[in-house]
């Protein structure tokens, strides 16, 4: 099965289900559905930073400080944030990811999804999928605070990060 065909909920603004499209239909109709963002960081502290391959279906070869994904049909947040973050950095065994928010992201061209976000250490060597990451490092946040304004990121993602770097200011 290919991942244009994977059945996703499509959900109402209230992150309720009300039906069921496989994710090439959702993202061509633009349904709002769930997403999962997880910030990795390994022993030291440092953030997963990637650059996606040119094959994915959404913001191919763009820069993403998170890893995640869509959130399967009849799948929980948590389960799709576990899964997500063991599949993309090439692992297994991570502790479970920390819930830290939800929030609805609108993508201004009619397009909308639930996106939960996570943060998770990961200890282990990680080997990320070549299908779903062309480069990768841990950056220290200095680092990636300087990498913002230069490299294109995922507006998803960036959106994200920056809702998770105003919590922390707030907190």
């Amino acid at each position: 099965m290919s991942a244009a065909d994977e059945i996703l909920d499509i959900v109402d603004e209230d992150d309720r289900v009300i039906g069921q499209y496989p994710r090439g239909e959702v993202y061509a109709r633009g349904l709002r559905h769930r997403c999962v963002f997880i910030l990795a960081r390994d022993a030291d502290g440092r953030i997963f930073v990637h650059r996606r391959t040119p094959t994915k279906l959404v913001f191919p070869s763009l820069y993403d400080m998170f890893v995640g994904g869509v959130v399967g049909a009849g799948e929980s947040y948590d389960d799709a944030a576990l899964r997500e973050a063991e599949e993309e950095l090439g692992v297994s065994g991570l502790p479970r990811p920390r819930f830290l928010f939800k929030f609805l992201y609108d993508n201004g061209s009619g397009g909308s999804w639930w996106s939960a976000v996570y943060e998770v250490r990961c200890e282990l060597p990680v080997r990320p999928q070549v299908e779903e990451v062309a480069w990768h490092a841990f950056l220290p946040e200095t680092e990636l605070a300087r990498r913002l304004p230069d490299w294109e990121w995922v507006p998803d993602g960036l959106a994200a990060y920056e809702r998770l770097r105003e919590r922390r200011r707030t907190a």
